[in-house]
């Protein structure tokens, strides 16, 4: 199975941390949220996982190179500028099959594997893994997916959640790691 992470963006609700360092890299239990990320997708059957990459990549690349430190096959896609959260999705060859999309920020129980059965089951054109949570948001709202008469699955998720794009959600995640690291497979 393949996986795309979206790791692009400049994380700049973590300044100054990501000034120099790409927020995929920041340190979670002594490695980087992205490794984390990536070790969770192998214990669930992925085997290929595409970076979708631009700010600061030459530093990601340099510490993921070509996955096999952790037995999966990690290639590029390099965004010269910055496309949205789903427009590097428009840059991968080889879309043919289903695959994942995910943030290279989240730290979650989720089960992907469950989830890509769930949508084959339901023969979807997409589906989306959601966590419900109250925040404010500076950045808006997705109110349709297609403008076609497609099915959208939508698949809720009650385990942990976080998005370690804030700095008061970054040191939650810092202190809860250990206590969680069994949960997240990792």
């Amino acid at each position: 199975m393949r996986a795309i992470i979206l790791a692009g963006g400049k994380g700049v609700r973590l300044a100054p941390l990501t000034d120099v360092i790409p927020k995929p890299l920041v340190p979670i239990g002594g490695m980087p949220v992205m490794e984390i990320v990536i070790r969770q997708l192998k214990a669930n059957g992925f085997r290929h996982i595409t970076l979708a990459v631009g700010y600061l990549s030459e530093l990601i690349k340099a510490y993921f190179q070509d996955g096999s430190r952790w037995g999966v096959k990690i290639d590029y896609s390099f965004e010269a500028e910055p496309l949205g959260t789903a427009g590097p999705l428009g840059l991968i060859d080889g879309l043919n099959e289903t695959f994942l999309v995910m943030n290279a920020d989240i730290l979650t129980d989720m089960d992907y594997y469950e989830l890509i059965c769930y949508h084959r089951q339901h023969g979807c054109v997409a589906t989306i893994g959601a966590f419900e949570r109250q925040v404010r948001i500076d950045l808006g709202v997705v109110k349709h997916l297609l403008g076609a008469d497609l099915p959208v699955g939508f698949r809720p998720f009650s385990g942990y959640w976080l998005d370690i794009g804030r700095h008061e959600d970054y040191s939650q995640a810092a202190e809860e790691f250990e206590q969680l690291r069994e949960k997240l497979r990792v």
